[in-house]
């Protein structure tokens, strides 16, 4: 297959910028970065006309997108669509998210998901299933009716994706998880995620010894930070076996609360951006449901009628932007949460999130101001403005 070559822009590979260097692709996957001057013959050149090229994001929570919730529409073409949508703001890698629902819905998802990786949908990284067996009293937006313990039944269907997809990640909380299903689901090589819990720190550290990976939307639907008690919270950003995912819009965290956590976080484990992105992303709608429930969007929140947060209304792009512009993180340090440390969480940190060889071919090129170029994924140009 005659190689690519992406040629004129400034090359963040994850960890390091190249300039006056050329990305040489081929069959989807890096070849290398290259002097300009070292630029195979035969290669198809393709001109950036500055800017930069950075990995592609990788975002594990995305309820839904382009006009779709994954809820409402449990079909190969509802993930090509949420999957389309994120594309157009730099999001190459994606966990569509499925939120408390019934078994039926589970089941439904999961063979739609299994149809989206014979397909090669592009984007399609795995399925994250938030909930059901999550904690009444840290329920958010989750429907209380559909809010059950794990059974043996739930178990087994879970189990049963075991080697299905790339990556999947199921988030519970202790009061309705135990610690042997964790350490099962572990085994089987899902990611296990603590959210939605009102469990206090000895409990987390056990579950983080049981398997459990990463902590969902933190801060969010979770036991605080407490001098006596650290909670959920304190348990995260102490427990370095632990990723956390960080909704990065302003109105989930404090902005101060952000730089609190980012300075506390204990590694090897990363604090890594999500959306949590719902169905208006890309489009001009300005309500929908969930689970039969109204959700309004105003003003970049979406809640429910009763003014509970319901998902965020923001993208991977301007998360970024948030990072850099209003958090005041160094721009490499925002580029790698939502690129580097999401695919590190997912397991992934040598094929996706990064640009070096043999990694897919997953980038995005971005003005100097950060505005969107393109997006690519496993080589294939698949949006530009």
């Amino acid at each position: 297959m005659t190689p690519a070559a992406i040629r004129g822009a400034r090359i963040f590979d994850g960890e390091t910028w190249h300039q006056g260097a050329s990305l040489l692709l081929s069959e989807g996957r890096v070849v290398a970065i290259v002097p300009d001057t070292d630029i195979p013959g035969e290669a198809d050149v393709v001109e950036a006309e500055g800017g930069m090229l950075v990995p592609g994001f990788v975002d594990l929570q995305v309820n839904g997108g382009g006009g779709v919730m994954l809820n409402d529409a449990p079909t190969v073409e509802g993930l090509r669509t949420i999957c389309s949508a994120h594309a157009r703001f730099g999001t190459t890698a994606i966990l569509p998210t499925l939120i408390t629902d019934t078994p039926e819905t589970t089941a439904a998802v999961i063979a739609a998901g299994r149809q989206a990786i014979a397909e090669s949908v592009p984007g399609f990284l795995g399925l994250h299933l938030e909930g059901p067996h999550l904690s009444l009293g840290r329920k958010g937006a989750h429907d209380p009716s559909l809010i059950r313990p794990m059974e043996e039944a739930d178990l087994h269907l879970l189990l049963s994706c075991r080697g299905a997809f790339p990556a999947m990640m199921v988030t519970v909380a202790p009061e309705n998880v135990t610690e042997a299903q964790v350490s099962r689901l572990a085994e089987a090589g899902l990611t296990v995620s603590l959210g939605h819990t009102d469990a206090g720190f000895e409990t987390v550290q056990r579950y983080a010894q049981a398997g459990a990976r990463t902590v969902t939307h933190l801060f969010n639907a979770m036991s605080p930070l407490g001098h006596r008690e650290p909670g959920m919270v304190g348990a995260a950003l102490h427990t370095g076996s632990l990723h956390a995912g960080l909704i990065a819009d302003g109105i989930h965290v404090h902005p101060a609360a952000m730089a609190i956590a980012l300075r506390s976080k204990q590694g090897p484990g990363r604090i890594f951006v999500v959306t949590d992105a719902m169905s208006p992303i890309g489009t001009d709608l300005t309500r929908f449901t969930l689970n039969g429930r109204e959700i309004l969007r105003r003003d970049g929140r979406l809640t429910l009628a009763d003014g509970t947060l319901a998902g965020a209304d923001i993208d991977m792009l301007s998360s970024l932007q948030f990072l850099h512009r209003v958090l005041g993180l160094p721009l490499e340090e925002a580029l790698r949460m939502v690129s580097t440390y999401p695919a590190e969480a997912a397991g992934l940190s040598r094929r996706k999130g990064c640009v070096v060889a043999d990694a897919d071919a997953d980038f995005v090129l971005l003005t100097d101001d950060l505005s969107m170029k393109s997006t690519w994924i496993g080589g294939a140009c698949v949006y530009s403005r």
